[in-house]
């Protein structure tokens, strides 16, 4: 049965391989952007009716994250939308451990639809589609919290699990907790990327109030020093984020992609070399 799905997001880590997957399974897809026509944008509420108008479920992401000040609001006022646009189902893209997120989850979980969350621990795509990228091509990685273990988990895996949950309800009322299948710490994480991509990578440890100012140095919005410094503190802090499990091969019936295989794909495209030029 064909659907008409809104990706919320569509351009995005999670949500363009979301919009492919579903593209090639034949369901009709709209991107919802700030660039797209019609246009979707979370500081904008109005045009959120004409980017529901026709859809029947929806993938929401919420940008910048669901932890930054009036995410809640936001979420509440669009599952508003959302119910009398006669949507569906609602997917959601949330965050492994963020208090805050599991408010906006709530908002989600009380609207009537059928809904999904699908709670995810930190990209691995952080290292060359994000913040982390610019360090490792210049060749020295300085980050604090230097000895917490992430269980890194990949785009492609959080995509296939978003895409069986918009196409069958077997997923509906359900909370999947994504993470890959192994914890690593940042200088594991530095350590191997510099040995598959053939570079001398340094990983210096110093503390949140050394990594603030040096962002607020570099120019970066307060706002994202606030969540950057939210998401090293409350999440990496947070007891149960350095647990792997297994929600992933549950949902897909095949282990989560580990981060060396994600290394390996992505060495291959040049992106963390000094001077890349090639994006993955």
């Amino acid at each position: 049965m064909t659907s008409n799905i809104l990706v919320i997001g569509g351009t995005g880590k999670t949500g363009r391989k979301v919009a492919q997957r579903l593209q090639a399974k034949g369901q009709n897809v709209r991107i919802g952007s700030r660039n797209a026509s019609p246009a979707f944008d979370w500081q904008d509420s109005t045009t959120w009716l004409t980017a529901l108008e026709g859809m029947n479920k929806v993938y929401v992401t919420f940008q910048p994250d669901l932890a930054v000040p009036g995410a809640v609001e936001a979420i509440r006022a669009f599952v508003n939308q959302a119910q009398k646009s006669k949507i569906k189902k609602l997917v959601l893209l949330s965050g492994k451990g963020e208090q805050e997120a599991e408010r906006c989850e709530q908002a989600i979980m009380n609207s009537g639809l059928d809904y999904t969350i699908v709670r995810a621990s930190w990209f691995n795509q952080n290292f060359s589609e994000s913040f982390f990228l610019d360090p490792i091509r210049a060749g020295h990685v300085a980050l604090p919290k230097a000895e917490a273990k992430v269980p890194y988990v990949d785009t492609d895996d959080i995509a296939d699990v978003v895409v069986g949950a918009l196409m069958s309800n077997q997923h509906n009322s359900q909370i999947y907790q994504l993470t890959g299948p192994q914890l690593l710490t940042f200088s594991e994480v530095v350590r191997e990327i510099a040995q598959v991509a053939g570079r001398t990578i340094q990983f210096t440890p110093i503390s949140m109030d050394t990594y603030a100012t040096m962002l607020k140095e570099q120019g970066v919005p307060k706002e994202y020093i606030w969540l950057i410094s939210y998401l090293f503190t409350e999440v990496l802090g947070t007891p149960g984020n350095n647990i792997v499990t297994d929600d992933i091969e549950k949902v897909l019936g095949r282990k989560p992609k580990s981060f060396s295989q994600y290394v390996a794909e992505t060495a291959i495209t040049g992106v963390w070399q000094p001077q890349a030029t090639a994006s993955v």
